[in-house]
């Protein structure tokens, strides 16, 4: 059966951020920004994602990422986009050019 997984890329004291795969497949990023009283949540996944995968992936965040923090699912805002991806890019690539690393 294939899963959601969340692979961590970098954690704050307030925040993380999260390479989102699908059945070993990358399938988006996650960023958890957790605030006084709300958690903020951007969600961007690729065109190939179905509605139901978004739901089901929002809810396995919720079971495996929020609540090990003791965040209700009432306390979580996702903001969610679709699209696709065109790279990782850094101050020391040449933008000019749209070179991006993967």
């Amino acid at each position: 059966m294939d899963k959601f997984y969340f692979e961590r890329e970098c954690r704050t004291r307030s925040s993380e951020c999260y390479t989102v795969l699908y059945s070993e497949e990358s399938i988006g990023r996650l960023d958890i920004h957790f605030a006084d009283n709300v958690v903020h949540a951007s969600l961007n996944v690729l065109n190939h994602v179905t509605s139901q995968q978004i739901q089901e992936l929002i809810d396995a965040m919720d079971e495996e990422l929020c609540e090990a923090v003791g965040v209700t699912k009432e306390e979580i805002i996702v903001h969610v986009h679709q699209g696709k991806d065109l790279g990782v890019f850094s101050v020391s690539d040449n933008f000019n050019h749209g070179s991006g690393r993967k």
